[in-house]
């Protein structure tokens, strides 16, 4: 499948790898492809300069946010929420119609060091917002309550744990299903909340997440939902 992913971070990297391991044609968009390229510093965990990955990765192609658009059957956002609006913006509203987009943004705010607060919440969310703007796109919600590894290599953790979707399509959430368990993803695993709305409460996970990565020194960590079998009628 061909598939764009918007963000060229560590979790745009870590997502990008692996759907090219698993044979997709992969394009990955930025702003500006030769500033991307020109950064010679390590990121914040420490993983190489994106020109140096890309050599490593030489089949992902770094392209434009419209172009890696136009490319994708199917979108993954992973850029940082401050910016996915911008980064939607500029991938074109011609190259979103009639996509499923795979959300994993969350509404983080910085401006004011750690933890970052939520700039959207209680009554919106990020998703809404995307979802708003193009009607005519497919958005997904999922995958971003946990860490970018543990993201595309589930079974790292030695228990089963919890994933969430949340979206208006079903035909959008069952497709975004099938990468999820390319993935290693179980089914038993997949929590479908429901509509697009449902999104405010995984993205309202996040201060917890922050939170319990600063107690456990360690972000290889995710939620779990314990419940008891149905009663029998």
């Amino acid at each position: 499948m061909k598939i764009g992913v918007f963000g060229t971070g560590v979790v745009g990297q870590t997502l990008a790898e692996k759907l090219e391991s698993l044979g997709h044609e992969v394009v990955m968009g930025t702003r500006d492809v030769q500033q991307s390229l020109t950064r010679a510093d390590k990121d914040s965990f420490g993983r190489p300069p994106l020109k140096d990955w890309l050599a490593q990765h030489s089949a992902v192609k770094l392209a434009t946010h419209a172009e890696a658009a136009a490319h994708g059957a199917l979108l993954v956002n992973a850029t940082n929420g401050m910016g996915t609006l911008d980064a939607l913006k500029l991938a074109g509203e011609k190259n979103l119609n009639g996509k499923v987009l795979l959300d994993i943004s969350n509404p983080l705010d910085f401006s004011k060091g750690m933890p970052p607060t939520l700039f959207v919440c209680n009554t919106d969310s990020l998703a809404e917002q995307i979802q708003r703007t193009y009607p005519q796109l497919k958005v997904v919600k999922s995958l971003n309550t946990l860490n970018a590894y543990l993201m595309v290599a589930p079974r790292m953790l030695s228990e089963d744990h919890s994933i969430f979707l949340s979206g208006n399509d079903t035909d959008a959430k069952n497709e975004v299903r099938g990468i999820l368990r390319s993935f290693g993803w179980k089914d038993s695993e997949m929590i479908d909340l429901g509509d697009i709305t449902t999104a405010r409460g995984t993205e309202q996970l996040l201060p917890i997440w922050v939170r319990l990565w600063g107690a456990l020194q360690n972000p290889m960590f995710n939620f779990k939902i314990v419940m008891e079998p149905a009663p029998k009628a």
